[in-house]
């Protein structure tokens, strides 16, 4: 072997340990935790707003951590029937696995510019729908939200997400203040050019004069149109857990 030949191999060598150090020091050292999972229990008052650096050195701002719109402890609120309208406490989001030179970490993504309304009779939630800006779903990462608006869900042509109930959700009982209730939501979920019925588990509670409903759903990319998300050194799970907490008050 010459001596240029084992230059060159040396170079290479280097440069691969100074990339796979370098992401091991990054993702495990410099990057911040990926957020929790959405949770009924957060009921902080206000956003947290960080700016933080990628890989390349490009500066993202994101939101982490909404509230659930608390509310005074003596209010009772007016009542659960009637129409709900959806607040920007809300939170939509997904959450994918990814292996970055070996290096195993999470993105996930997240908007509040989310609308949406529900009708409650009695025991019964009679309607409900949401629709999300996914134009606006922003992680820790410049790149990760260039490769998602552009070729992966392709945002300017799919600027929205929706879900829409098919059928009346039987909650069993007028849901007591405070108190978390379970259901099934059966409903037509639309990202970007598919429309799919599902069978959504959520969960829900009235706390005073909100309430907020939490659920997920994993969306398995090839059943959705989605192109895989690896891109480089990046590889992505052939799925996404999309994440939803509505937080809703009387209209």
């Amino acid at each position: 072997m010459s001596k240029a030949t084992k230059i060159i191999i040396g170079a290479v060598v280097a440069v691969i340990v100074l990339a796979v150090g370098g992401t091991w020091v990054y993702i495990n050292v410099i990057k911040d935790d990926a957020p929790e999972k959405l949770s009924l229990e957060d009921t902080s008052s206000s956003k947290t707003t960080t700016t933080t650096a990628d890989a390349s050195g490009d500066s993202t701002t994101t939101t982490a951590g909404n509230s659930l719109g608390t509310v005074d402890a003596g209010d009772s609120g007016s009542g659960i029937d009637g129409d709900w309208k959806a607040t920007g406490d809300s939170v939509v989001g997904y959450r994918a696995k990814e292996v970055l030179f070996g290096q195993s970490t999470e993105g996930v993504g997240r908007t509040s510019k989310v609308t949406g309304d529900m009708t409650i009779s009695g025991s019964s939630v009679d309607t409900a729908k949401f629709e999300v800006d996914m134009t606006s779903l922003k992680s820790d990462q410049g790149n990760r939200d260039n490769q998602f608006n552009g070729r992966i869900m392709q945002t300017s042509k799919y600027p929205t997400a929706t879900f829409e109930l098919t059928s009346p959700i039987d909650l069993g009982s007028v849901p007591e203040d405070g108190k978390e209730v379970t259901a099934k939501a059966n409903g037509k979920l639309t990202i970007k050019d598919q429309t799919k019925d599902v069978t959504l588990d959520v969960t829900a509670k009235k706390s005073g004069s909100t309430v907020s409903v939490l659920t997920s759903y994993t969306v398995k990319f090839s059943d959705w149109n989605i192109d895989d998300p690896s891109f480089g050194p990046a590889q992505v799970e052939d799925n996404a857990l999309l994440e939803v907490k509505l937080v809703f008050e009387k209209a």
